[in-house]
């Protein structure tokens, strides 16, 4: 009996043990959240499954389903105002969805984020501290959820980002950490080094610089909707909007009653009459609401609607979607308009304002700009319209900032060709310089380098210029590659011509041919001169400057009376003759005085990047060169007679 007794107690020793072993060994471990007093920022791959088609030829682009979420915890001791998170998406991923959360650049879904990209909160911006809250984590903490497609990466591995890191001004973040396979995890502090332009307790977050600026500001709010004005506002030197078209997201079911100042694209109620809209505002006449879309578009109204009680009166409105450089004309680089939005349920509220997502804007033959994602900042304020010394104030106001890129694969929209007094080839465009034909002719080779030109050659549009070209080449001995290089497709080029060059001096000549069907009102041109600038002295048939703040650049416009670049248009006899491009010419005079030793042939006579409207053009590989020159001034007639010679031969 005693054995008995003491078997049972030794047994129950030995669980007494065990248990706890055990119990360790299965108990999560403690959230390393916990050890970060900043911003906790985790990513977690949660399930993933292969999905059609099975491509077993090729395991690199077999494509997953993925799920994952994304965590952004504020463990500081400061409010996080429209926090923002890179995650770094390396597998081509295709997002479909992310709740709670926008796209930075804003871009819509569903679109491709591999190589990473960075997300915005919404409708939630701003994360509040466990100390203004009490710990309530649902207002420390965002959690985004991300639907996807990932290639390439079979169970059991994980699909999982390069990086994930806070990108707020202000923080830096330490070197993620894997817990598992599943999850990185980082802690973001504040920089110490950091200098802020607000103080702890300011209710928005300052308004930032960039290319372009977009402010909607909530001017009236009713219950069930309010009126916004949207402010668009350039402040690039170079940049430019013609025939500006402004889109964005509605995320909440929102429709356009009425704008003034500017105009919907399409006049479309089909989404509100089919849709909820129509079913909770049934006594609304939608034959005078005028957009429906999720995501409209809108564009400006023309000068003859200035003054129109309906449409019009609004300052700043009525261009024509033209916004000029402030440089050029600091009165017209703004556009206004006004319009009044109707929200739909949970919103039905006068204080719950939303601005919309994923704004877009550009132009013809205009740089591409980058938007990001709506900001909330202080209230702006307004003139009194009814004159009085004091100012209105918005009831609220988001900013958004648009800058100038380069979107991947994108061609430019204008091109240059370089010629020099000492040597009669024109260095021509480059060859697709403004992208290729979807589908190039057997005759046409996309890849050949462009063939030099006779200077006569540049009046004549591309499709005309066969039998000059190879006269031309016959002429110089020069090789013709076969089949012949394609066009630059370009609805602009520009010719500098390095002129003259003197001890004292030199000049060049800069000719703007219009290649397209559309003419271009107060038109602009700049070059970047990298080593003459200083020199620059002035334009005989322009008016120019010497740009501030911008590295090296001339600018230049038309005076009075030759402002408008006119299109493409049909020659005398267009039975015969080919068509003729709209064009703009000046000299341009440099001194030697402030650039001593300057060698102007070599190569600090020509432009290192050249704009037209605000677009970079595409420039030239080679500068001409001067070892196949030999001067004579009897020469031209002879080389004009063998050219019309190997014409006529041709026929």
């Amino acid at each position: 009996m005693a054995v008995s007794l003491i078997r049972l107690l030794v047994l129950d020793l030995i669980i007494a043990a065990i248990i706890p072993i055990a119990l360790c060994q299965t108990e999560a471990p403690s959230p390393a959240s916990d050890s970060c007093n900043g911003i906790f920022v985790s990513y977690a791959y949660t399930d993933g499954a292969q999905i059609p088609p099975n491509l077993k030829s090729d395991p690199t682009e077999q494509p997953y389903r993925f799920e994952s979420t994304l965590t952004v915890l504020n463990n500081g001791l400061e409010e996080l105002k429209s926090w923002r998170a890179f995650v770094g998406f390396q597998h081509n991923e295709y997002l479909v969805s992310a709740s709670g959360a926008v796209l930075a650049n804003g871009t819509g879904l569903p679109t491709n984020v591999g190589g990473g990209v960075v997300f915005a909160g919404y409708p939630s911006t701003d994360l509040k501290t466990a100390i203004e809250t009490a710990g309530d984590v649902t207002q420390m903490q965002v959690q985004v959820k991300f639907l996807g497609t990932q290639f390439g990466v079979a169970s059991p591995n994980v699909p999982m980002p390069t990086n994930v890191s806070l990108v707020n001004d202000g923080f830096v973040c330490s070197k993620p950490t894997m817990q598992g396979n599943s999850e990185m995890q980082v802690c973001c502090t504040k920089d110490s080094n950091y200098k802020s332009n607000i103080t702890i307790g300011d209710e928005f977050l300052p308004r930032q610089n960039g290319d372009l600026t977009i402010m909607f500001d909530v001017t009236r709010t009713y219950e069930s909707n309010y009126w916004a004005q949207v402010t668009i506002s350039n402040h690039n030197p170079l940049g430019r909007l013609d025939n500006w078209m402004l889109s964005w997201d509605w995320m909440q079911g929102e429709f356009i009653n009425s704008m003034k100042g500017a105009y919907p694209d399409v006049l479309d109620t089909t989404d509100c009459i089919f849709g909820e809209q129509g079913q909770y505002y049934q006594g609304l006449d939608f034959s005078n609401v005028l957009n429906c879309e999720s995501r409209p578009t809108i564009i400006d109204l023309p000068p003859t609607k200035a003054n129109d009680t309906t449409l019009g009166l609004i300052p700043f409105c009525c261009r024509n979607g033209t916004i000029l450089p402030p440089s050029m004309d600091p009165s017209r680089s703004t556009s206004v308009f006004q319009m009044n939005v109707y929200k739909m349920p949970p919103a039905i509220n006068r204080s719950e304002l939303s601005p919309p997502q994923n704004w877009n804007i550009s132009g013809t033959l205009n740089p591409d700009y980058q938007c990001g994602s709506p900001v909330r900042v202080s209230p702006s304020q307004f003139a009194n319209p009814s004159g009085l010394p004091s100012n209105s104030t918005a009831v609220a106001s988001w900013q958004v900032v648009c800058n100038i890129t380069q979107p991947k694969g994108a061609s430019p929209k204008c091109c240059v060709s370089f010629s020099a007094y000492y040597n009669e080839s024109v260095v021509p465009c480059r060859t697709c310089a403004c992208g290729c034909p979807s589908t190039p002719s057997q005759t046409c080779s996309t890849s050949a380098t462009a063939v030099l030109l006779p200077s006569e050659a540049l009046l004549v549009p591309f499709e005309n210029r066969s039998a000059l070209t190879k006269a031309w080449a016959e002429l110089k001995h020069l090789n013709l590659p076969n089949p012949m290089p394609c066009g630059d497709n370009c609805g602009v080029s520009i010719n500098w011509h390095l002129y003259t060059d003197y001890s004292r001096g030199w000049t060049a000549r800069i000719t703007i041919f219009n290649w397209g069907e559309t003419s271009f009102a107060d038109w602009f041109a700049a070059v970047q001169m990298d080593k003459a600038a200083p020199g620059f002295q002035k334009t005989y048939s322009f008016n120019a400057t010497a740009l501030d703040g911008v590295n090296n650049t001339i600018f230049m416009q038309g005076i009075e009376g030759l402002n408008y670049l006119v299109a493409e248009t049909d020659a005398a006899n267009p039975l015969k003759d080919p068509r003729v491009p709209g064009k703009q010419q000046s000299v341009i005079s440099f001194t030697k005085k402030l650039t001593p030793g300057i060698n102007v042939p070599a190569g600090a006579g020509f432009p290192s990047k050249v704009f037209f409207n605000g677009e970079e053009c595409s420039l030239p590989l080679v500068l001409p060169t001067s070892n196949s020159y030999r001067k004579s001034p009897v020469m031209t007639i002879p080389v004009l007679l063998l050219i019309v010679i190997f014409m006529l031969m041709q026929q």
